[in-house]
């Protein structure tokens, strides 16, 4: 790659405390019906490396609306990698071609977890309308996560 690509990668970045323990959060993260709830439907998940799996979304153009992912990461409580690969190479703006990579970590922190959220890759300007609208995004699943996590614990604990 040159460096001249290198230069226009950019990184959405979210850096939060939750107020769970990590085993609370990675549930929320690694199991197919809780994920439906905070980010998008899914098709095919499981936390293990190697699995493929879908989101769907809105369609653009010549895409589909289908985010292909693949997992290459998995340290059970602590650590979770995808690919997240969309678009069509015939659009512009919206549904353009994407090659990212969404790196997940939690750590025990004072009053809960301290989760870090890095969705890298995305080539500017190629790809300015999904990461604007994805760094909001992520935003609010984000906070759907922790909507879902406490409600998944308060559901676990009257069980």
């Amino acid at each position: 790659m040159n460096q001249t690509m290198q230069a226009n990668k950019q990184a959405i970045v979210l850096d939060e405390v939750f107020p769970h323990a990590p085993a609370v959060l990675w549930k929320a993260l690694t199991t197919r019906a809780l994920i439906g709830r905070w980010l998008m439907p899914e098709e095919g998940f499981e936390a293990a490396v190697g699995n493929r799996f879908t989101f769907q979304t809105k369609p653009a153009g010549e895409w589909d609306g289908t985010i292909r992912c693949e997992v290459v990461e998995v340290i059970e409580n602590q650590a979770l990698s995808y690919t997240w690969t969309g678009g069509h190479g015939d659009n512009v703006g919206y549904g353009s071609k994407l090659e990212t990579l969404v790196t997940i970590t939690l750590t025990a922190a004072e009053g809960g977890t301290r989760l870090q959220l890095i969705h890298s890759g995305f080539l500017l300007p190629q790809n300015e309308i999904a990461y604007r609208n994805m760094s909001d995004g992520w935003k609010v699943v984000t906070r759907r996560l922790d909507q879902v996590a406490a409600e998944d614990a308060a559901e676990q604990a009257l069980n």
